[in-house]
């Protein structure tokens, strides 16, 4: 998932078709998703809802190979999964957000 944008009020990763807005003047984040043609209304959070961010390694039972995801915990108890290339860009993407987000591991 590479960083699109990154400024100290605003973050934006991308990943395919799948865009993670970050927004500290607005205090909400929003998850964009585009389905072939069609874009649905994108999920929205409040920035202070982010309870943990978290690295999450699944074993792809076809092929055997692992995908690693950056998950975003809320303290609702629900959570966004963003895909990464490996587990380094996973990584740096936990550590990019957790800074900006202000969330201690």
């Amino acid at each position: 998932m590479p960083i699109v944008e990154s400024t100290a009020k605003r973050l934006v990763l991308q990943s395919g078709s799948t865009t993670l807005t970050l927004d500290k003047d607005a205090g909400k984040m929003a998850l964009q998703q585009k389905i072939l043609f069609w874009k649905p209304k994108p999920a929205e959070a409040a920035l202070a809802d982010v309870a943990d961010i978290k690295l999450e390694t699944v074993v792809d039972p076809a092929s055997g190979a692992e995908l690693h995801h950056t998950m975003l915990v809320m303290k609702g108890g629900q959570g966004w999964s963003l895909r990464a290339r490996d587990k380094k860009e996973a990584d740096a993407n936990i550590a990019k957000l957790r800074d900006f987000i202000g969330v201690k591991n």
